[in-house]
């Protein structure tokens, strides 16, 4: 159980205390072109001309851990971990984008406003790799503050994301819930570290996932763990191992930001066929909410289930009645009464065959809450 996480770059003593003088031990290296082993305990590079950052980052032991940085990721070469199940994990090898305890990347645009629009385009991916041993968890650490911090602690809040955990480890606090987000199912934990700690634990391990910041931050919101006055201050990506550790890779790990509405791609130049107006298509939607008095959150996932890829795509549905969408993320939607248009963005635009696109929109409801139906991909009928 991850008692204690901070920005990772701390200790626990019995009053949960931080050893403040951990970030001015920051070794910051060269910009990495060429693989860079790092073994310093809180050693750090940048890739890709400085947009993000690696960190070694050995917060919680005294064991030796050396990481392999490419130009897309690392990967964990040694660590000789072996720290109780039950308490603090070792480290937290990361590479991220934004402000950690001063160490900026270029170009990230935060720390970045929840209010600002530009808010609703964050999007992040990561493709992992994990061995056959070792304890650990891998996840997202998303860090979000009351002001706009670039060095220290943040104190608002902490989100996880878990896409995979081995061992007995479990999320600070408790288990509060279960929600169908970014297309999985997570269970919700939450406690308090000083700052809250929102953490995501997929149901059903991943090693890969797309999403936009904004879907997990809406549902903290909602359960009144978050504040949209606060700032995004961090996107991480990493593992925290307990026992072992090597050969966890973060093997490509991206993030983006954009306006709150981009220009659509040019019209669609494949569409799915098969559709017989009944929900018989060559397309098939799963959609998910979080509700609220007078509020939601829903999450449309579109899956292309014909044999040619969409190259450029258009979802259409209907509320039943009293739905009105206020934002949106990872697609420009508009509305008009009760029917409902989502188009692609500039970076989302194409649905592999077999694939699928995911993106979401926040509203408000009155009478009852029901869910949108007849659901169209670039005119045809979707299951």
């Amino acid at each position: 159980m991850s008692i204690v996480r901070g920005m990772r770059m701390r200790l626990i003593t019995a009053g949960l205390a931080m050893l403040g003088s951990v970030a001015a031990s920051l070794v910051v290296g060269q910009a990495a072109h060429a693989d860079t082993t790092i073994c310093e305990k809180y050693g750090s590079t940048t890739i890709q001309g400085g947009k993000y950052v690696v960190i070694n980052n050995v917060w919680g032991s005294d064991a030796q851990q050396c990481i392999n940085v490419t130009n897309t990721g690392f990967t964990v070469t040694q660590a000789g971990h072996n720290k109780a199940q039950n308490g603090a994990p070792a480290s937290y090898p990361a590479v991220y984008a934004g402000c950690h305890y001063a160490n900026c990347s270029s170009g990230s645009g935060l720390p970045l406003a929840v209010g600002n629009s530009q808010f609703n385009t964050v999007q992040t991916s990561v493709s992992m790799s994990y061995p056959g041993s070792g304890v650990y968890d891998a996840a997202y650490d998303i860090w979000f503050d009351p002001t706009a911090r670039r060095d220290g602690q943040n104190t608002g809040a902490e989100l996880m994301v878990w896409l995979n955990h081995t061992g007995s480890v479990q999320p600070v606090g408790s288990k509060v819930g279960t929600v169908n987000l970014a297309g999985g199912t997570w269970d919700v934990w939450f406690g308090n570290t000083g700052w809250n700690v929102v953490s995501y634990v997929r149901t059903s391990p991943t090693n890969s996932i797309n999403f936009a910041v904004r879907t997990f931050f809406d549902d903290m919101v909602n359960r009144g763990y978050a504040q949209r006055s606060w700032y995004l201050t961090s996107v991480q990506a990493g593992f925290e191992p307990w026992v072992g550790g090597a050969g966890l890779a973060v093997n490509n790990f991206s993030y983006s930001i954009g306006g709150v509405v981009q220009s659509p791609s040019p019209s669609p130049t494949v569409s799915p066929t098969g559709g017989n107006g009944n929900g018989g298509g060559a397309c098939r939607v799963s959609y998910s909410k979080s509700e609220w008095q007078g509020g939601f959150t829903g999450n449309v996932t579109v899956t292309n289930t014909s044999s040619s890829p969409v190259n450029g795509w258009n979802v259409g549905f209907s509320f039943p009645s009293g739905q009105r969408i206020t934002g949106y993320w990872s697609a420009d939607v508009t509305q008009s009464g009760s029917s409902v248009t989502a188009k692609n963005l500039s970076y989302n635009s194409s649905i592999p065959a077999g694939g699928n696109v995911s993106f979401g929109f926040q509203g408000t409801w009155s009478g009852s809450n029901g869910d949108p139906t007849g659901f169209t991909l670039n005119g045809t009928r979707c299951s």
